[in-house]
């Protein structure tokens, strides 16, 4: 099979933005299947099969080991040592010389094993892709870091333990996306990522993560930083307030401080921002929003003052401010008429419509 890195990349991109721009006017939003969406976009991105050409000999033999390190799940039987390895399914993805440059492995409720380390044997491995797996444990095995031609590593419900590999993608200066999200990793998030000069979509959301979120980690257009529900302390860098940052989310954490300065204003291109359950304290009263945002939760933490009035401006599809300490009337008109009760619930002393009037 052919295959287009640039459209496969372009077909994340697309999986992303759709489920970012997913509308709800109340206060939660619903959100897409990334796996099959990403999927089917992919997928677009290849011709017709015709498996003329067979698939390299050391890939085929890599992906053996690989099958048999999962423990020879029955989702893996067209894996066949006599057969054409660019034509099996689950996803193997190969290019004109029949290199296997694209692999997806996905629902495996069955498998029972470590990280297999013959993964790190596909040298010309571009895309690999992990999802619902949890089963798979262990931490990342040291041969990824044979790995250099990544471009999209996507590691989604598992059981990988241990630290972030940092140091095992550095030869991999192409990656753009790196997302290890809903395992069990912990410890820091390495410095070092951020020398990864194409890195531009970071999600390391549901893991144990802890300590400071380092600056810089991301570059480029179209950034994407998720790093919720973790462990994280400190203060947000002001540097994710710069640049192309299109979704910032990093909920239910630890962090402190004010970003509004930084994160806030009308020019920004930022479309989601999701900073809730947090121990953030700044006053919202003068803070200005993006026009594009769409997505904008900062409920449990401490902002205070006023509902700001520059909101009325934004049309929000999730909006939650709840569980503040914010007082006063609200702002009425234009889009301010889209938010429930509920968006202000438990805070000081706010009133105005949907809320009961002011005295």
């Amino acid at each position: 099979m052919k295959r287009t890195t640039d459209c496969a990349v372009a077909a994340r991109a697309k999986a992303i933005t759709a489920m970012s721009s997913s509308p709800s006017l109340i206060c939660c939003s619903m959100s897409l299947g990334l796996l099959s969406l990403l999927l089917l976009l992919f997928s677009a991105c290849y011709t017709a099969p015709t498996y003329a050409t067979d698939c390299d000999p050391a890939d085929r033999a890599a992906l053996l080991r690989v099958k048999a390190q999962l423990g020879d799940p029955a989702q893996l039987s067209s894996w066949l040592p006599s057969t054409n390895c660019c034509a099996w399914d689950p996803a193997v993805f190969c290019n004109a010389a029949g290199r296997v440059t694209g692999l997806a492995l996905y629902a495996l409720p069955d498998v029972s094993a470590r990280v297999p380390p013959a993964l790190g044997d596909l040298a010309a491995l571009e895309i690999l892709q992990v999802d619902s797996v949890p089963g798979l444990a262990g931490p990342v095995p040291a041969s990824f870091a044979n790995l250099t031609r990544l471009l999209d590593l996507d590691i989604n419900g598992t059981s990988i333990s241990g630290p972030i590999p940092g140091c095992l993608l550095a030869a991999a200066v192409n990656l753009r996306t790196l997302v290890i999200a809903n395992s069990k990793l912990a410890g820091p998030i390495p410095s070092s990522l951020a020398a990864l000069p194409g890195l531009r979509y970071l999600d390391l959301s549901g893991n144990m993560l802890s300590g400071a979120i380092p600056p810089e980690l991301l570059h480029g257009s179209s950034r994407f930083l998720i790093l919720s529900n973790n462990r994280l302390t400190g203060e947000i860098p002001g540097e994710y307030g710069d640049g192309d940052v299109d979704t910032i989310d990093l909920s239910h954490n630890q962090l402190t401080g004010d970003p509004s300065s930084f994160l806030f204003g009308i020019t920004k291109p930022a479309v989601k921002i999701d900073l809730s359950w947090n121990q953030l304290e700044f006053d919202l009263t003068e803070v200005r929003f993006p026009h594009h945002l769409r997505f904008l939760d900062l409920s449990h933490n401490r902002v205070r003052g006023r509902v700001a009035k520059s909101l009325m401006d934004v049309r929000l599809d999730h909006f939650d401010v709840s569980y503040n300490e914010l007082c006063g009337e609200l702002p009425a008109g234009r889009f301010m008429s889209m938010h429930e009760a509920e968006c202000y619930a438990h805070n000081k002393c706010l009133c105005g419509t949907p809320l009961p009037p002011c005295n």
